[in-house]
């Protein structure tokens, strides 16, 4: 009889994913943050001109009349 070969293909393949999911998330995780820093760096360029636009936008939408003139009680 032929002794039992002892295979590790196995525990080869589980390992070499695991080392291809940890290099990839710490890809993803770095881009990301360097994403996070340029969003953070552009918001915080509001000039006078926005904040005025921003204003006058909020002015309008509370002095529109939203009523429809519905009572919802008669609607079947």
């Amino acid at each position: 009889m032929e002794p039992e070969k002892k295979s590790d293909g196995a525990f080869i393949g589980i390992t070499i994913i695991i080392i291809i999911l940890i290099v990839g998330g710490i890809y993803i995780w770095l881009s990301n943050k360097d994403a996070l820093k340029k969003i953070q760096n552009e918001s915080g360029n509001i000039t006078e001109k926005d904040s005025a636009d921003l204003s006058t936008l909020e002015m309008d939408a509370k002095a529109t009349d939203t009523s429809t003139g519905v009572d919802p009680n008669s609607i079947q």
